[in-house]
């Protein structure tokens, strides 16, 4: 494993970290026994970052995390989880507003909450779970936040970047606001690399879905469908004709590929292992040989230049959210 700084914390992160997303039951029926193995293996492994949310599986996967936490006796082990604002945009909203979002009493509540099912003292990251823009003006969740730190309940902020709006944290990554974010990057997914990734000061820069959902990994066929479970996260995004466009753009990137890298998850993992001001990158893993294949590429290796300028016309940017 190789670590990275993230932004300016003085914390070296694994590379490669743990999107607790899918141990949490959102994207299937979940075995927590079998979860805290894999979490586990991944710690011996290296991965040192792991990321959550209190809406993932609504508590559940911190619960399983905070297991994992207390049964593990190697290094540090880095936790993020977020909290969601009271009530979300819809996901056509170009511009709500910020404020009441994050009230005291309810980033309170929710650090509280956190905490017990975590089993921590004081969580390392704390990020919003929704970003708007016009939050660099209403600054009553800053407020909150550099209070929860004075307390000791909460080390670090951060924000997540709502959905594929990277142009959303423009400003906010030139301010200086927060210690990190948390943005959607991959092969479809690159504008966050022109609209981000060059501020300076950087924060950290967490990835979110550098496999798209798994439709990256190259594996997916159109019967893929039928052995999702039904009500799933991932059985609503690639419902209807969204499966087939997906996998029609896949092919096309796997053929440019092909010259360079034997499979599409190589080339998407180092693909987005690339930019230096990206701190860490979390894929969602739910067996040790899922742990196995996305830390597989974490040698350093140089992915091409004209690779990256040849991939350039297949940025794909959509909302599947909506």
């Amino acid at each position: 494993m190789r670590f990275r700084p993230f932004g300016a914390t003085g914390w070296q992160v694994s590379e490669i970290g743990f999107g607790g997303w899918q141990i949490g039951g959102d994207w299937g029926a979940v075995d927590d026994a079998a979860s805290i193995r894999t979490l586990h293996h991944a710690f011996h492994k290296g991965i040192n970052f792991v990321d959550t949310a209190q809406m993932y599986g609504k508590g559940h996967s911190e619960t399983v995390i905070g297991q994992a936490l207390r049964q593990w006796r190697g290094d540090r082990i880095f936790v993020a989880t977020k909290v969601q604002p009271t009530v979300w945009p819809a996901p056509d909203e170009d511009d709500p507003p910020m404020r009441g979002r994050y009230p005291e009493w309810h980033l309170r509540q929710a650090v509280e909450a956190s905490l017990s099912r975590l089993g921590v003292d004081r969580i390392d990251l704390l990020q919003l779970h929704c970003w708007l823009p016009n939050g660099t003006r209403a600054l009553d969740w800053l407020e909150t936040l550099n209070a929860l730190r004075s307390e000791g309940k909460v080390d670090r902020i951060g924000v997540s970047i709502r959905d594929y709006r990277p142009c959303d944290g423009a400003e906010l990554a030139q301010l200086g606001l927060v210690d990190s974010m948390q943005v959607v990057f991959n092969l479809f997914e690159q504008r966050p690399e022109q609209m981000l990734f060059n501020a300076q000061p950087a924060p950290a820069f967490v990835v979110r879905v550098p496999l798209d959902s798994g439709s990256l990994t190259g594996t997916w066929t159109t019967d893929s469908y039928a052995s999702w479970q039904p009500g799933s996260v991932r059985h609503s995004l690639f419902r209807g004709p969204r499966l087939a466009e997906t996998l029609a753009r896949v092919a096309r990137i796997k053929a440019i590929c092909a010259n360079h890298y034997p499979t599409m998850i190589e080339a998407a993992m180092r693909f987005v292992l690339r930019p230096s001001s990206v701190s860490t990158v979390i894929p969602g893993m739910a067996t040790p040989a899922e742990v196995d294949a996305n830390i597989a590429y974490c040698d350093g290796a140089a992915f091409p230049d004209e690779l990256a300028r040849q991939l350039g016309p297949h940025c794909w940017p959509r909302n599947y959210y909506q």
